[in-house]
């Protein structure tokens, strides 16, 4: 299970583990925090009350301080899990819905004519069509695209990068998610 860490004005910054959320609680770092209890640690006791420490944890936090890089400028890494779920295990050239091991990562404008392993060049494909279409373009192969490719969000991408989201976490992620998102289909 992991923890949504949020910057103290509400961006993502991380999946961060129980362990890791422990600490900053323990640090006085959580500005706020939202979403439901997922765990709590009891510590030692206090030598002088006899009281025992106790750490609740929730499953979204914001932490103190202002992030140093901009979240908005950054580019979410591209991995075959990800890509599949952003094109919803859709091959863009049949239409089908396939499972994970039938699916490749499809360059839009192959590697043999100088196309780049970028998020706006490669879409979701069965194994049958992206060899079909070869080292061709769409139109020289004749097989055009169903949907086009595009570059999630920050928000997109927190939902992209972690299998196993809370349901308070994903209600949290999905508000923010642009209205064109295939993710909200």
């Amino acid at each position: 299970m992991k923890v949504l860490k949020l910057s103290a004005q509400g961006l993502p910054q991380s999946w961060i583990s129980l362990e890791q959320a422990v600490i900053h609680y323990a640090a006085d770092e959580v500005r706020w925090e939202s979403g439901g209890e997922v765990a709590v640690f009891h510590g030692g006791h206090n030598a002088i009350t006899g009281l025992q420490s106790i750490i609740t944890v929730n499953s979204i936090i914001g932490t103190r301080g202002v992030p140093s890089i901009n979240p908005f400028n950054l580019r979410p890494s591209l991995t075959n899990s990800k890509l599949f779920t952003r094109d919803r295990n859709i091959c863009a050239y049949c239409g089908d819905v396939h499972h994970e091991e039938e699916l490749t990562r499809e360059h839009i404008i192959p590697f043999a004519q100088n196309g780049i392993d970028t998020w706006m060049n490669v879409v979701t494909a069965c194994r049958a069509c992206n060899h079909r279409k070869s080292s061709r373009t769409p139109e020289q192969a004749h097989m055009p695209l169903l949907y086009a490719p595009y570059v999630p969000s920050l928000w997109e991408d927190f939902i992209l990068r972690n299998r196993r989201i809370l349901v308070d976490q994903m209600e949290f992620l999905m508000a923010h998610v642009p209205k064109s998102s295939r993710l909200l289909v």
